[in-house]
């Protein structure tokens, strides 16, 4: 499986229903490729639906160009989760333009976290279509850059019900940019680092790039829903440590926001060879779904 995350450099380094194109069913999902509009331009994308389905998530990228995650979005509807995926802005059959490291532009510019903020704001609602009279709760699932753009969504709609957030960070992306450029992609970097001194760098570093920072914090300090971040403590893009002391500031508060760190993982916490974050991920959602739907029928 191959879910993208940021780039090693310069990163994220993070509604109109047109006709089915595709038809497909397995035993137990039933596959719908989808088009939708989202600030005028045609997204592409496809839904899968299991049998009597728990929950319905919409999955937000990271910051490479990737097409719709379908071995993730399969593994999520095996779980009873229902899924949207889509092709990213300028990718596959999307239309619009991506903006990224690989074109020579900057895509954790404000003006492209929001843009990509609207797309999954018009991919719930697209889905939301598919629930009309049922108490479906839908969330956002997200990787790596996703950690800026889903609280932004989040706050666009009152309909997201809930996140899960894989590796995604809660600094901001300047203070990203200066931790991801002192690891400089050393997978060894932690046997010859300490958290103070990568926390250092991280908040008084220069920067090599000037831009208006996003940060992650505003959005989620207007946010009252369930969240829950993933998070391997081996990551080089992100300094993790910094981003769960940042959540408890959030805990505290009384926020609905819960973390899980594995000890042996790096940045890739969706990885095929160790299940456990997805597993983690699929009970949190069943359970706050239960807990949502059960709030809903006691009104």
């Amino acid at each position: 499986m191959k879910i993208k995350f940021c780039s090693n450099f310069f990163i994220g380094i993070l509604l109109i229903s047109l006709p089915f194109s595709v038809f497909s069913q397995s035993t137990d999902i039933v596959i719908q490729d989808i088009k939708f509009e989202s600030q005028g331009i045609t997204l592409a994308g496809s839904v899968l639906i299991p049998k009597n389905p728990l929950a319905a998530v919409v999955i937000v990228h990271g910051s490479d160009p990737v097409k719709r995650e379908m071995e993730f979005a399969k593994r999520m509807a095996k779980a009873g989760i229902a899924v949207l995926t889509y092709d990213k802005r300028g990718v596959g059959e999307s239309g619009g333009i991506y903006v990224g490291p690989s074109v020579g532009t900057n895509n954790i510019d404000t003006t492209n976290l929001n843009l990509l903020s609207h797309d999954a704001n018009s991919a719930v609602n697209t889905f939301r279509t598919y629930w009309k009279g049922k108490k479906m709760p839908i969330g956002l699932v997200g990787f790596s850059q996703a950690g800026w753009i889903i609280p932004m969504a989040a706050n666009k709609n009152s309909h997201v019900a809930f996140m899960v957030l894989f590796s995604c960070p809660t600094i901001t992306t300047l203070e990203q940019l200066r931790f991801q450029f002192y690891t400089n992609g050393n997978n060894r970097f932690w046997e010859n680092h300490t958290e103070e001194d990568a926390r250092e760098h991280t908040k008084n570093d220069p920067d090599k790039y000037q831009f208006v920072a996003t940060d992650p914090k505003i959005s989620l300090n207007k946010l009252s829903i369930p969240v829950l971040w993933l998070f391997g403590e081996k990551d080089i893009q992100i300094p993790v440590k910094l981003c769960i002391e940042q959540l408890n500031t959030f805990k505290v508060q009384g926020k609905p926001f819960e973390y899980t760190l594995f000890s042996r993982l790096g940045h890739n916490t969706v990885s095929d060879h160790d299940t456990a974050p997805f597993d983690i991920s699929i009970q949190w959602i069943k359970q706050k779904t239960l807990n949502i739907k059960k709030a809903k029928d006691s009104k």
